[in-house]
């Protein structure tokens, strides 16, 4: 049965008026509501007043309020160092320091001063909201309310009950969240709740892959950004975070669920240690012009200008084995750049089912007015496609894309070592699958690498160039150049699993699927915490449906069997999916039902 709300909400107590405190109070206030703002001492108030006037004073200069409204609200929020002055209010929302002591003392002082039905929140992040609840004599009316900065202009709102909170409480809080236009989720009691737990674990893991120099901090970045549609890298967000209240949060959730994969990374210690905090003390995992400063300068660490990859081989003839939607926009993309294409497939039919791809893309870039028939004409004159495998002898690089099956591959690297002249590249778009395992049935493993392009490929910017213990550093350099060419953003690592982004991405996705097997959250509630309080581009249950929940099992199988990591065992629910045929959107239900719309 549906909770109705129950209580009527008109004055609210804020306890601390820092950044998060003022923005919460100033939320309140905007929507009518009286606020009285608590703070220790005159210094803290005066903070807090400064706060809200700045922040008012931005939305009046871009025109989200008028100067009469700005006012108006201002003029709502009472601001004592009293905390007797919160006797009338009919919540009292908590936002002081992260210290569990500092948090029951004042829930334990509330018990004196407001009315027994008056609800009491709390906003950590990260503390035990049960702990901070046992403090007051009715922990039932105790409930965490997280939001997220700047308060304001962030919708998300976590809503933590605990294992005592009362359900009209909670039934209440959640319809006055939504009065506020906020999107409140709920969830259990969980050192990081939603978005913290998946965001950091997830930070964590790109912390010890640039600690391992596995990759540079910034290709790590730049992976996250151009191959998943992040708005900022993981270590440019650390820095951004506070490298500090990072190790804390990780800290925290470590202590409490013994997670391995939450264990801070060694690094960051070493960093916190040094007073290296990231964009605040002006150096972190970059360095900043100063403190504070979101401008990155160049430090010993940044590639020098004087670097950047040159082409040691000469590209003229470019070969592509297959006809896929991956093979086909590979076969676009050189095209597009100027390259002669030569592309193979298993029959006319699929020779002439790439053409008339690439056909039908530029036919509705010519009808939106981003290309022209002449154009069109140019590319389709640069590519030729053949049903021989020997007529590839000629080319100076051939990229394969063919089904992820590495007895196929092998057999076809077999036969390119056999058929391309001496010197030229042999590359993979393997995602998953290890290149040295093509290079070795070669008699040339110097020249095998992995090109790995993200789909689609005409119009995904990223490239992960992947290098095996035996490729030569000329071809490396040759393809991230190549890369550059062809108007890529060209990261390097090595061959292992995942490479760089999946290797990321799929424990993160994991990890939902086992808060969501958890019963922790709903699906629902947990895809709009990563989009709102995350600023990702999809919730993790909707990217699963979009990829597949079979290809997404494939990968994070093969993450396990690599790393051996107990946290990357596939979750049973995602297995349990695969094997009810719940593939995701291909079959029109995974973790949502498409059959119906």
């Amino acid at each position: 049965m549906t909770e109705t709300a129950t209580r009527e909400f008109s004055t609210v107590g804020v306890i601390g008026l820092g950044t998060m405190g003022a923005g919460i109070a100033e939320v309140f206030a905007r929507n009518g509501f009286t606020v009285v703002g608590v703070e220790q001492n005159d210094v803290g108030l005066e903070r807090g007043r400064q706060h809200l006037e700045h922040s008012t004073g931005r939305a009046v200069k871009r025109e989200k309020l008028t100067q009469e409204q700005a006012d108006e609200l201002l003029g709502r929020i009472t601001l004592t160092t009293d905390m007797q002055d919160l006797a009338g209010a009919d919540l009292v929302v908590e936002a002081v320091v992260e210290s569990l002591e500092v948090k029951k003392s004042i829930f334990r002082a509330l018990d004196d001063i407001v009315r027994p039905d008056a609800v009491l929140a709390t906003n950590t992040s990260s503390l035990s909201v049960t702990e901070i609840s046992t403090a007051n004599a009715k922990p039932g009316r105790v409930v965490g309310v997280h939001f997220f900065n700047p308060a304001p202009v962030q919708n998300l709102v976590e809503i933590i009950r605990t294992v005592v909170t009362e359900p009209d409480v909670l039934a209440d809080v959640q319809e006055l969240l939504r009065s506020l236009g906020k999107n409140p989720v709920v969830c259990g009691d969980k050192a990081g709740f939603i978005a913290n737990t998946l965001l950091f674990g997830y930070l964590n893991h790109a912390v010890a892959m640039y600690e391992g120099k596995y990759a540079s901090r910034e290709d790590i970045d730049a992976a996250m950004r151009f191959g998943c549609g992040y708005p900022m890298g993981p270590l440019a967000l650390l820095d951004l975070i506070g490298l500090d209240t990072a190790y804390e949060i990780l800290d925290t959730m470590y202590k409490q669920g013994r997670d391995r994969l939450h264990a801070p990374a060694p690094i960051l210690k070493q960093y916190v240690t040094a007073g290296l905090l990231g964009r605040k003390s002006g150096r972190g995992f970059y360095t900043y012009e100063a403190p504070d400063s979101p401008v990155v300068v160049a430090d010993a660490h940044t590639p020098s200008a004087d670097d950047k990859p040159r082409l040691h081989h000469d590209i003229k003839l470019v070969g592509v084995v297959g006809t896929g939607t991956m093979a086909s926009g590979i076969v676009e993309v050189f095209a597009k750049a100027g390259y002669d294409v030569l592309f193979t497939g298993r029959g006319q039919d699929k020779v002439d089912g790439v053409v008339a791809t690439i056909t039908k893309n530029f036919d509705k870039q010519i009808q939106r007015g981003r290309a022209t028939e002449e154009q069109k004409s140019e590319v389709l004159g640069r590519v030729r496609g053949t049903t021989s495998l020997d007529d590839l002898k000629d080319v100076d690089i051939v990229v394969e894309a063919i089904a992820e099956d590495l007895a196929i591959k092998t057999t076809l690297f077999e036969n390119l070592d056999e058929i391309c002249k001496p010197g030229a590249i042999l590359a993979t778009t393997t995602s998953s699958l290890p290149i040295i395992s093509m290079a070795r049935v070669t008699k040339r493993p110097q020249d095998v690498i992995g090109m790995h392009f993200f789909n689609p490929a005409a119009i995904m910017k990223l490239v992960e160039v992947v290098s095996t213990v035996a490729t030569d550093e000329a071809v490396t350099e040759t393809v991230l150049a190549l890369c550059d060419r062809v108007g890529k953003v060209a990261v390097k690592c090595g061959d292992r699993s995942g490479f760089i982004v999946n290797a990321l991405l799929f424990p993160y996705l994991n990890d939902a699927v086992k808060m969501l097997e958890a019963h922790y959250a709903t699906a629902d509630d947990i895809d709009t915490a990563m989009k709102q309080g995350c600023a990702l581009p999809m919730g993790p249950f909707e990217l699963l449906d979009v990829v597949g929940n079979d290809v997404s099992l494939a990968i994070q199988k093969e993450l396990y069997l690599e790393f051996r990591e107990p946290g990357f065992a596939p979750a049973p629910l995602l297995e349990h999916l695969v094997t009810a045929g719940y593939l995701g959107r291909k079959t029109g239900r995974g973790f949502r039902d498409y059959s119906a719309r």
